[in-house]
């Protein structure tokens, strides 16, 4: 249900997403991400919520070094690619370096893996790759593959846009937390079925708005379980 071919459109935006490629500058490294509009819809295009997610983990207030990290609906692969990037780190202990980079699990359907494996492996320094796994995961059906509460950061960018996944999604994102785990959803809030998902996620988990980005209406929303309000 998440990829979805669209018909070609007019104008500067269509134009944008059937372009084969696209280009971004992230965490002091070029990122060229290879787009497939026709053939995956919008699985295979970079949408400007991972755009802004990506700026905003840049911005520093998140440490993903050292931490287990999911992304839902990945699509093209730019968010999973700079968690990755943003996740390496090491430290000094008797003199001797110890990497302590992140891991990074960057799912979506079966359809779009070959596709999303192709821009992660790359973008990735080959120190890297091995610390980013592409994996099917359809909301829902596929929990038996995935540890219950195993991640620290659970990622997500423009996959709020189909009803008909929202219970999935929601009862993957339980799946998958503990009381520690931190959900960030970047998102643009179109209709009202966008304003009915944060209604149902906030029956379910403590929810906040921590960033806007008021030039492409862009929305990221915190989300934990319960009340906990912990610091990133």
């Amino acid at each position: 249900m998440a990829l979805v071919p669209y018909e070609e459109g007019a104008g500067c935006v269509a134009r944008q997403l059937h372009s084969p490629s696209a280009t971004y500058r992230f965490v002091s490294r070029t990122i060229r991400i290879k787009q497939d509009w026709r053939r995956l819809g919008v699985a295979a295009v970079v949408w400007d919520a991972a755009v802004v997610l990506c700026a905003y983990l840049e911005m520093g207030g998140i440490d993903l070094r050292d931490r287990s990290v999911i992304e839902l609906g990945a699509g093209t692969g730019l968010l999973g690619i700079v968690a990755t990037l943003l996740g390496k780190g090491f430290s000094v202990c008797l003199l001797k370096a110890i990497y302590n980079c992140a891991h990074v699990t960057i799912t979506d359907r079966a359809a779009a893996l070959e596709f999303l494996e192709l821009n992660v492996q790359a973008n990735l320094p080959s120190e890297l790759r091995p610390r980013a796994v592409v994996k099917e995961l359809t909301w829902g059906r596929d929990l038996h593959n995935f540890p219950s509460g195993a991640f620290d950061f659970i990622l997500g960018a423009d996959i709020v846009y189909l009803e008909e996944t929202f219970a999935e999604l929601l009862q993957t994102l339980e799946h998958l937390c503990s009381e520690q785990t931190v959900i960030l959803l970047s998102c643009r809030i179109r209709y009202e079925r966008d304003h009915r998902f944060l209604r149902m996620l906030r029956g379910r988990f403590s929810v906040s708005e921590v960033h806007y980005d008021s030039s492409k209406e862009v929305h990221i929303y915190k989300a934990q379980r319960g009340s906990c309000k912990d610091d990133f």
